[in-house]
C-alpha cells in the first residue's frame, strides 16, 4: 500500500521505527489533518459538525453534537499533548463551540441531557476533553459560559442511563462536575462503578452489560472510562479503585496484544467497528496509567501499525474524513445509532499523544508484534475465544465459542432460552473471525448465512441460525460450545455441538448434529473479499476461494459429509463485505439427513500461503467411535473430542 500521500506525512524513520516507519510526528500530522478537515462542516459558532453521510436515529442536531464532542476528544489529545503549543485556532474553535452549544439562543444549542439520550455518550467525551485541556480551555472560558456548561452537564445528576457501558458516561461526567466545584451525585458515581463489578468475569475481561457481550467495548469503554475517571478524580479521590482497574487492564493487555495482525489490522468482530483504531484505546491507557505489561517499543509498534493500516486503506479518506465503514463507506458495519460523526470515537486511538514527547513509548525503538516472532495460540476462557496467529502470513484468527450479544438467560417470555432473543448478528454469531476477513453482513446476504456457520438447511433453502452460544470448554488449543437450531414449520429446537481444534495454521471443527429428516448440513469457511471477483475452485469434498492478492479460504471434508458431486461449492456475493465489493465463501454440504444424530468433521483454512485442499484431506485422520472423535495429525499428535 502507499503511505497515505493525502495526509502529507513526514518522512518515515526506519531507525527508530523499523517496522512501521512512523513516529510521534506522524501521529500529530494525522491528527492535524483530521481536525482541519472537519472545519468546512462546522456550524457558524462551531458547536456542531454536520458531516456528510447517513444520519442516525437521533436526528441531525444530536449528530452535530456528536461531531463536536468526538472530535473535541481528538483535539484535546493534540492540545494537551503539545502543552497547548498548537495553532491557536484549534483551541479557539472548541472554546467557541462550548459557548454556542450551551447557549439556547445561539441557533445551534445542544439537546439537553435526558434519560438514556444519545447526548449522554457525547457528554462523556466533552467531560474528558475539558479535563485534559483545562489550562487552555476551561480555565479561560468566560464565567457565564462555565455556568452554562455546568448546567448542561447537570442533566446527568440523578439521571438514568442504559445498563451497560453507558453507566460510565455518567461516572466521568459527574466526576468532572465535582472537579470544578459544581453539584453532582456521589451515589451516581459510586453506583456506576459498583455496577461494572457485576460484569467483570476475570482475566481482565468484562462483558458489556448482562449477557455474553464480548467485543471491543471491553477495551475502549469498560477498561478506558474507569481509568479516565481516575485521572479526573485524582489519586486522593479514587478510593483505591484505580489500583484495581490498573491491575485488570494489565492482565487484559497480556492477551489483547494478540488481536492484531502483522499488517496492523485488528480482528474484525463485534459492533461499532466503524470506530476502527479506537481499538488502540486500552493499549495507550496502559501506558498512560503506567500499568501496561507491553514494552514501550511494542506499544508504539502495535499502535502505529494499526493507525498506518487504516490510513493506507482510506481511513481517513482523501478529504481527511472518517466515513461510516471499515476502510471506505460500508453501512452494514454500522448500527442504527451510528451517525456521520460516529466514526470519530476513533479519537480514543490518539490517547498516546497525552504522553510527553520524551516518554519511552515515543523514544524507544519499535519491537515486533507476537505474531511477527512466532506462531501464537491464546485461549481466552472468559469470552470463550481461541486466538491463533501464523508468523508466515501475519494473520490472526479468532475462533468464537462464547460471544453472542444476546440477553442473558432466562430470556424474555417471547424468546426461547436456548435460542436467544432476536436475530443472529453476523459480527457475533460466526464461528470464525480474523484480521484479514470480515463476515458477510449486508442485509441481502444474511438470508443465506453461509460463512463461518454450521447450519441445518430446510428443503426450502432456509438455514438455521446460531444465536445463543452455550460455552463448554476453552483451554490450550481446544474450544467447544453448543447452540440450538430451529427450522421453519418445526417447533423442535435441534442441538448442534461444535468443538474447534487448532493445529498449525488449521482449525479442525468437529460437529455433533441433531437434525430432522430431509435437512441438509452445511458448513461455511471464511469469506474473502476484494475489488475483483475471487478465484473459486472445488472438488467433491473441498472448496476454495482466493483473492487476487493471494488470500485463500478453504474448507475440506474430513468425515461425515458424503455430499457427492454437490458436496462442496463456493458462494459468491457483491457489496456484502467490508473488505471489498466482491466476496466468496467456500462451503461443504451433506446429502439430505436421515434424521437423528450425526458427526461431521471439517478442516478450515485461511492463509496467504499456498493451499492444496486435496493434500489436506490426508493431513488429519479421523476416527469416530460412539461419543468420541479422535483426530490424529501427521506429526503423531492426537486429540480426542
Amino acid at each position: 500500500m502507499s503511505v497515505a500521500p493525502h495526509l502529507q506525512l513526514p518522512p518515515t524513520d526506519r531507525v527508530l521505527s523499523s517496522r512501521t516507519g512512523w513516529t510521534r510526528a506522524h501521529w500529530e500530522a494525522t491528527a492535524d489533518r483530521m481536525l482541519d478537515a472537519l472545519t468546512p462542516y462546522a456550524t457558524p459558532g462551531f458547536a456542531q459538525y454536520r458531516l456528510p453521510g447517513r444520519g442516525s436515529w437521533s436526528g441531525v442536531v444530536s449528530d452535530g453534537l456528536e461531531g463536536f464532542a468526538r472530535s473535541f476528544l481528538l483535539a484535546a489529545c493534540r492540545i494537551a499533548g503539545a502543552g497547548g503549543a498548537v495553532d491557536p485556532s484549534l483551541t479557539e474553535r472548541y472554546a467557541a463551540g462550548l459557548a454556542a452549544g450551551t447557549d439556547p439562543g445561539s441557533g445551534e444549542a445542544w439537546p439537553r441531557l435526558t434519560d438514556c439520550s444519545q447526548q449522554m455518550v457525547e457528554a462523556a467525551s466533552v467531560a474528558v476533553a475539558l479535563h485534559e485541556t483545562r489550562p487552555w480551555i476551561w480555565d479561560r472560558l468566560d464565567a457565564g459560559v462555565q455556568e452554562r456548561v455546568v448546567d448542561w452537564f447537570s442533566g446527568f445528576v440523578g439521571g438514568r442511563t442504559w445498563d451497560n457501558n453507558w453507566r460510565l458516561f455518567q461516572v466521568v461526567s459527574e466526576q468532572f462536575l465535582a472537579s470544578v466545584g459544581a453539584p453532582y451525585s456521589r451515589s451516581d458515581i459510586e453506583g456506576g462503578l459498583d455496577r461494572i463489578e457485576d460484569w467483570y468475569v476475570g482475566d481482565g475481561w468484562y462483558t458489556d452489560g448482562d449477557g455474553r457481550n464480548f467485543d471491543y467495548y471491553v477495551g475502549w469503554a469498560m477498561h478506558l472510562y474507569p481509568l479516565l475517571w481516575a485521572r479526573i478524580a485524582g489519586p486522593d479521590g479514587d478510593g483505591g479503585r484505580a489500583a484495581v482497574y490498573r491491575e485488570r487492564l494489565s492482565r487484559f493487555l497480556e492477551d489483547y496484544q494478540h488481536f492484531f495482525g502483522s499488517d496492523g489490522a485488528p480482528v474484525h468482530q463485534g459492533r461499532s467497528l466503524t470506530y476502527r483504531f479506537a481499538a488502540l484505546a486500552p493499549v495507550w491507557m496502559g501506558a498512560l496509567a503506567d500499568c501496561t505489561p507491553l514494552a514501550p517499543g511494542l506499544t508504539r509498534r502495535l499502535a502505529s501499525g494499526t493507525l498506518r493500516h487504516f490510513a493506507e486503506r482510506g481511513a481517513p479518506d482523501e478529504r481527511g474524513l472518517l466515513t461510516l465503514g471499515w476502510y471506505d463507506t460500508f453501512l452494514p458495519t454500522t448500527q442504527p445509532y451510528s451517525g456521520p460523526a460516529s466514526p470519530y470515537w476513533a479519537s480514543k486511538g490518539f490517547l498516546g499523544l497525552l504522553l510527553p514527547a520524551d516518554h519511552a513509548v515515543w523514544t524507544e525503538r519499535e519491537l515486533p508484534l507476537p505474531v511477527e516472532e512466532s506462531d501464537t495460540y491464546t485461549a481466552l476462557p472468559a469470552p470463550g475465544w481461541l486466538l491463533h496467529g501464523t508468523r508466515h502470513d501475519g494473520i490472526v484468527r479468532l475462533v468464537n465459542h462464547g460471544s453472542d450479544h444476546n440477553p442473558p438467560a432466562p430470556a424474555p417470555a417471547d424468546a426461547d432460552p436456548d435460542l436467544g432473543a432476536g436475530e443472529d448478528d453476523p459480527h457475533y454469531a460466526k464461528l470464525g473471525y480474523s484480521t484479514a476477513t470480515a463476515p458477510e453482513s449486508a442485509p441481502h446476504a444474511l438470508a443465506r448465512t453461509v460463512d463461518g456457520h454450521l447450519a441445518l438447511v430446510a428443503p426450502d433453502g432456509t438455514p438455521s441460525r446460531r444465536r445463543r452460544i452455550h460455552p463448554l470448554r476453552c483451554e490450550d488449543r481446544v474450544a467447544a460450545s453448543w447452540s440450538a437450531a430451529r427450522l421453519p414449520g418445526d417447533e423442535r429446537a435441534y442441538r448442534i455441538g461444535t468443538t474447534s481444534v487448532l493445529h498449525g495454521p488449521w482449525e479442525i471443527r468437529v460437529h455433533r448434529v441433531e437434525s430432522p429428516e430431509g435437512a441438509v448440513v452445511r458448513e461455511g469457511g471464511h469469506a474473502v473479499a476484494d475489488r475483483t471477483s475471487p478465484f473459486a475452485s472445488s472438488g467433491p469434498d473441498w472448496a476454495l476461494a482466493r483473492t487476487a492478492e493471494g488470500l485463500t479460504s478453504a474448507v475440506v471434508a474430513l468425515y461425515g459429509w458424503d455430499g457427492g458431486a454437490d458436496g462442496a461449492a463456493v458462494a459468491r456475493d457483491v457489496e456484502s463485505n467490508a473488505y471489498g465489493p466482491h466476496s466468496a465463501v467456500p462451503y461443504l454440504r451433506s446429502a439430505p439427513h436421515p434424521g437423528g444424530r450425526s458427526v461431521h468433521v471439517s478442516l478450515v483454512v485461511l492463509s496467504r500461503g499456498s493451499v492444496h485442499p486435496e493434500a489436506l484431506r490426508t493431513a488429519v485422520r479421523v476416527r469416530v467411535d460412539g461419543d468420541a472423535a479422535v483426530l490424529t495429525f501427521l506429526d503423531g499428535s492426537r486429540v480426542e473430542v
